[in-house]
């Protein structure tokens, strides 16, 4: 059951302490971490079963990260669940850190796979989804990949695969948000049309607001058995999502922040944290 406003809460701080942490470093990849804060506070908040007093819990969901440039948005989750303390989030990036740029699963406390370089944790996660399906098991698998990460042909081998064996325990978002490293998706490499894409490859597709909580709740809340096929949300995201300042800004992939930038942040910071 969702409490619509415990989440959208969950959410709040979860963009908060992702941008402390990137503030903090005075750098990082902003723009893809706010536009998948949504979708994680449904994940941890709602959806998962998790524990995170026991990390390896063999009924656990497991949840992957493709996208792993968004890795801070995914600590925050993480240390707001319970699986570490808030205050380590200011180590990030730093020498010796549990919480590197990407994630790590021999690092940090709750991360399920390593990811970073695009397009492999989709392979990771049906992986995952397969030994369940073998073994029998109800464990349930999320992966998170971004719109550019679609890019990599690795991706629609995974797709192609998760098909045909028909992983219903698996679901996939596309962090649909319009912008990669280099600049829009048109001027990089037009994705045309996605939802005609993946229904082509045999997956049942939903696009929904990449901030709409509830939409996001229905559309992965129901555990998929039988004949249903594998499940794609294509999340109309924004780049920065969340952040007025980040997404009016032409490139937010990466940023090294100014005196003026970081100033921005902090205006952010304060004004979210008023919300809660």
């Amino acid at each position: 059951m969702l409490n619509l406003k415990e989440v959208q809460r969950y959410a709040t701080e979860i963009r908060v302490e992702t941008l402390k942490a990137l503030t903090n470093l005075g750098f990082g990849h902003y723009g893809g971490s706010m536009s998948v804060v949504e979708t994680l506070a449904v994940l941890y908040g709602a959806v998962m079963k998790v524990d995170p007093v026991q990390p390896q819990w063999p009924g656990r969901d497991n949840f992957v990260l493709s996208k792993g440039h968004a890795g801070p948005a995914l600590y925050s989750a993480l240390a707001l669940k319970g699986y570490f303390p808030r205050e380590a989030l200011a180590t990030l990036n730093e020498n010796g850190t549990h919480f590197p740029s990407h994630p790590d699963r021999l690092l940090t406390r709750g991360v399920d796979a390593t990811t970073g370089s695009l397009g492999q944790g989709v392979s990771i996660a049906t992986g995952m989804a397969l030994a369940h399906h073998l073994a029998g098991r109800k464990n349930r698998v999320f992966c998170i990949l971004g719109d550019g990460e679609l890019n990599e042909g690795q991706c629609w081998e995974a797709f192609q695969f998760i098909a045909h064996h028909n992983l219903n325990n698996l679901t996939l978002f596309i962090d649909y948000n319009k912008q990669q490293l280099d600049g829009t998706l048109d001027e990089v490499i037009k994705p045309f049309d996605l939802n005609a894409k993946f229904s082509a490859f045999g997956f049942d597709v939903l696009s929904v607001k990449g901030d709409d909580i509830a939409a996001i709740y229905e559309a992965i809340a129901p555990v998929r058995s039988g004949e249903q096929r594998p499940r794609v949300v294509l999340l109309d995201s924004i780049k920065g999502q969340g952040v007025p300042y980040i997404e009016q800004l032409p490139n937010s992939h990466h940023l090294r922040l100014t005196d003026d930038i970081k100033a921005e942040m902090q205006k952010a910071i304060a004004t979210l944290e008023a919300t809660l």
